[in-house]
C-alpha cells in the first residue's frame, strides 16, 4: 500500500479560521434546536402529552437529526473525498442554514395538528444531512493545512467554533427565554430560527472563499483512484471506523449536559430556566479557551492521553454536575458545569478531530471521520431521549442517567486506548497499515 503523497505548503491560518467561523455559524443553527426542543418543543408541538411524555417526544425529535448525520456523512464524505472538500463545507452551510429558517416559520399543533411536529422531524433530518458532513469537512481542511507538528492545534479550531456556536445559540435564547410564557410560545422561540437567514449569507461568503486543501490536490495528481471511496474505507479501513464510532459515543456527555440537563433543572428540579443558560455559556466561553490548549498539549504528548482523561473524567463530573442540579445550589451548578464542559470534557473534544482524522489516509479521511463519528454520534444525540426516560420526571433520576453516561465515556476511553498513536507521524504516512512513524521514538521530519 503506497503512501499519501506529501502535501504541499498549505495555509493553516487561513483554513483554521474558515474553519471556525463556519463552524460557529452552522453549529448556531444546530444548537438553536435543541435549546428550543428542551424549552418549548413539548408544549407547542405535543400539547396533548403529559408534560414529561411531551419533553420526551421533543427531545426525540432532536435525536432525530442525529438519524440523518450517517446518511450525511456516506454521502457527503464519498464528495469531500473525490470531488474536494471545499464543495461539502459550500454545500451543509446552505442546507442547514435553510432548514433552520424554515422551523421558524413552522405552524404549530393548534393550526394545523399532527402534521406540525411531522414537518418538524423532515426538518430535523435535513439537519442532520448537513451536519453529517460538516465536521468532517472541516476537520479534513484543517488537518491538510496544518504543519506536522501542529495538527492537533490547528484542527481544534474547528471545535472552538462549535463551542462559539453553541455560545451565540444559547445567548440568543436568553432574551427569549425571559419572555412571558404566552409571548415565548406564540412567537418568541421563532426569532433564533430566522436569525439563520444572517447566518447563511454570512457563513457562504466565507466558505466560498477557501482554497483546497494541498494534501487533496496532490492526491487527485498523484494517484487518482477508480473506486469508489466507500468501498476501499470497507475494505481496508474497516476496523477504525469501528473504532472512531465507539469512541465517538462520548458526545453524549455534551448533548446530556446540553440538552438533558437543561430540562431536568428547568422541568424537574425547578430551577431558573435564564440561570441554566448562563451555566452552558460560561462553560462555552471556558471552553474556547481550553480546547486549543489541551490540543497544543496533544501535540507534545500524544492524542490518546489527553483524549482518555477527557473521556474518563467527565464520566465521574457529569455524575457531580447532576447531584449538582438536585441540590438547587446554584453555585455548586455553576462550578460542576464549567468544569465539566468547559475543560475536562473539552480534552476529548479538542483532539478527537485530529486523533479520528489520522487514523486514515487522505483519499478515504473524510468518509472515514464523517462515517465514524456521525454513527457514533447518532448514540450520543439520542442520549437525552435515554436519559428522560431513565430519570422518569424524578429528582432521584441523575443516577441511572449518571451511571448510563459513564458507561459511554469508559467505552469511549477503550476504543481510544486501542488506536496507534500518530502524533508522530508524517502526513503522508497517516493512515497505513503499518508505518515506521508509528513506531515510538521515531518524530516526523
Amino acid at each position: 500500500m503506497t503512501s499519501d503523497p506529501a502535501p504541499a505548503t498549505g495555509k493553516p491560518r487561513k483554513a483554521a479560521l474558515a474553519a471556525w467561523i463556519g463552524s460557529a455559524l452552522e453549529y448556531y443553527d444546530f444548537f438553536i434546536y435543541g435549546t428550543a426542543a428542551a424549552l418549548v418543543f413539548g408544549k407547542i408541538f405535543f400539547p396533548s402529552s403529559a408534560p414529561a411524555t411531551g419533553t420526551l417526544l421533543a427531545l426525540a425529535t432532536f435525536g432525530v437529526g442525529y438519524v440523518a448525520r450517517p446518511v450525511g456523512a456516506v454521502v457527503l464524505g464519498h464528495v469531500g473525498d473525490r470531488f474536494g472538500r471545499k464543495r461539502v463545507l459550500v454545500f451543509t452551510i446552505l442546507l442547514m442554514g435553510v432548514s433552520t429558517f424554515l422551523v421558524g416559520c413552522l405552524p404549530d399543533h393548534g393550526q394545523i395538528g399532527t402534521l406540525a411536529p411531522v414537518l418538524l422531524v423532515v426538518l430535523r433530518l435535513l439537519q442532520g444531512i448537513s451536519a453529517g458532513g460538516e465536521q468532517a469537512g472541516a476537520n479534513s481542511m484543517s488537518l491538510e493545512h496544518a504543519p506536522e507538528h501542529r495538527r492537533a492545534f490547528f484542527t481544534s479550531f474547528t471545535l472552538s467554533g462549535t463551542q462559539a456556536g453553541s455560545i451565540l445559540a444559547t445567548a440568543v435564547f436568553l432574551p427569549v427565554a425571559a419572555m412571558p410564557e404566552d409571548m415565548l410560545l406564540s412567537w418568541g422561540w421563532r426569532v433564533p430560527f430566522w436569525l439563520s437567514a444572517i447566518v447563511v449569507i454570512v457563513a457562504y461568503i466565507i466558505r466560498r472563499t477557501l482554497e483546497e486543501t494541498p494534501v487533496f490536490n496532490a492526491e487527485v495528481e498523484q494517484n487518482a483512484r477508480a473506486e469508489l471511496p466507500l468501498a476501499v474505507l470497507l475494505r481496508d479501513h474497516w476496523a477504525d471506523v469501528v473504532r472512531v464510532v465507539v469512541a465517538a459515543t462520548v458526545a453524549a456527555v455534551s448533548t446530556i449536559f446540553g440538552v438533558f440537563a437543561l430540562s431536568f433543572a428547568v422541568d424537574t428540579a425547578g430551577l431558573d430556566r435564564s440561570a441554566m443558560l448562563w451555566v452552558a455559556i460560561l462553560a462555552n466561553v471556558v471552553a474556547l479557551a481550553a480546547i486549543p490548549l489541551l490540543a497544543s498539549l496533544a501535540d507534545r504528548v500524544g492524542r490518546k492521553p489527553v483524549f482518555i482523561a477527557g473521556a474518563l473524567g467527565s464520566a465521574v463530573l457529569t455524575a457531580i454536575y447532576l447531584w449538582s442540579i438536585t441540590t438547587g445550589s446554584y453555585l455548586l451548578v455553576f462550578l460542576a458545569g464549567v468544569l465539566l464542559s468547559g475543560i475536562v470534557y473539552s480534552a476529548a473534544n479538542g483532539v478527537w478531530p485530529a486523533f479520528y482524522g489520522e487514523m486514515f489516509p487522505a483519499h478515504v479521511r473524510l468518509s472515514g471521520t464523517a462515517i465514524g463519528t456521525q454513527i457514533g454520534f447518532a448514540i450520543g444525540g439520542f442520549a437525552p431521549t435515554v436519559a428522560a426516560g431513565l430519570a422518569g420526571g424524578s429528582t432521584a433520576g441523575w443516577v441511572p442517567v449518571a451511571v448510563f453516561t459513564a458507561a459511554l465515556c469508559v467505552l469511549s476511553a477503550l476504543a481510544a486506548a486501542t488506536a496507534r498513536e500518530t502524533y508522530r507521524t508524517p502526513m503522508g504516512e497517516l493512515g497505513r497499515k503499518r508505518a515506521a512513524a508509528d513506531e515510538p521514538g521515531v518524530r516526523a521530519a
